[in-house]
């Protein structure tokens, strides 16, 4: 059984990405709302509610965990594999390297919370790049709010968008690295006020794919793996579950659009 835990719903988007290749897996998924938003809490908080969540999921019967959360990756997956060797962690990277090779103004966004801004996993990958490429960031201030609301599009989702995402097109960026894993819910006004001259970049993908690879890789996998209409998935909540079955709703929608159109 595949756990998958996030701040709130954001982690859904996740979720998406891996229940395209990964439809007839047994899931359980953690949205602690309840705390939400992690972006400006500690990192020991953070790690605690880690600690927490994983014996959760892990009493629920859980192989392998996702988490589907970019400050909780930064702030507690090092701890977490440290301190639960036996189980594999799978988190979130930042997707520096694929936006700073394909970008052709030499600029590139980050949107990001607080959070992810200053754990060391992001400032190590960022390191590794910004002498190639300039790197400007901003803190997608009230995204995270927007989504749990379930408000996802709209004049208030608009307007808070180009708050923060002005100045980085304003830098000349070409390429918006979405640094949390909210943000792709409000993907409809970012590609609009981005234009079509900037690539919106999504890790979520990437990190389905390399769960797939472990899960091989340790023998978790199901051998009969194919479509699936209903996955078999629990949502679970610190606080109020409607927002997170409510976005799943549309998660599940948008991917039998796709696959039976």
């Amino acid at each position: 059984m595949i756990g998958i835990y996030d701040s709130g719903s954001g982690g859904l988007s996740v979720l998406r990405e891996i229940l395209k290749i990964l439809p007839r897996e047994k899931y359980v998924y953690y949205a602690d709302n309840a705390f939400c938003p992690y972006g400006e809490k500690t990192p020991e908080f953070i790690r605690q509610r880690g600690r927490i969540i994983t014996e959760y999921l892990l009493g629920r019967g859980a192989d392998i965990i996702v988490i589907a959360c970019n400050t909780a990756t930064g702030a507690a997956i090092s701890t977490l594999r440290k301190e639960y060797a036996n189980v594999p962690f799978i988190g979130m990277e930042p997707a520096v390297k694929p936006a700073a090779l394909s970008s052709k103004s030499g600029i590139i966004g980050v949107l990001a919370t607080a959070g992810t801004l200053k754990a060391s996993k992001y400032l190590n990958t960022k390191g590794i790049y910004e002498g190639d490429v300039k790197i400007v960031e901003h803190v997608g201030v009230g995204f995270v709010e927007l989504v749990e609301k379930g408000i996802l599009d709209g004049p208030e989702a608009e307007r808070t968008v180009r708050a923060s995402l002005a100045p980085l097109l304003d830098a000349g960026a070409d390429r918006i690295v979405l640094g949390c894993t909210h943000y792709p819910f409000l993907i409809a006004p970012i590609e609009r006020i981005a234009g079509s001259g900037v690539q919106i970049i999504d890790p979520a993908p990437s990190v389905a794919r390399h769960l797939l690879e472990v899960m091989e890789e340790k023998g978790l996998r199901k051998s009969d793996a194919s479509v699936s209409v209903s996955p078999d998935l629990e949502i679970v909540a610190s606080g109020d579950d409607a927002p997170s079955k409510r976005l799943y709703e549309l998660v599940l929608k948008d991917i039998k659009d796709k696959q039976y159109a």
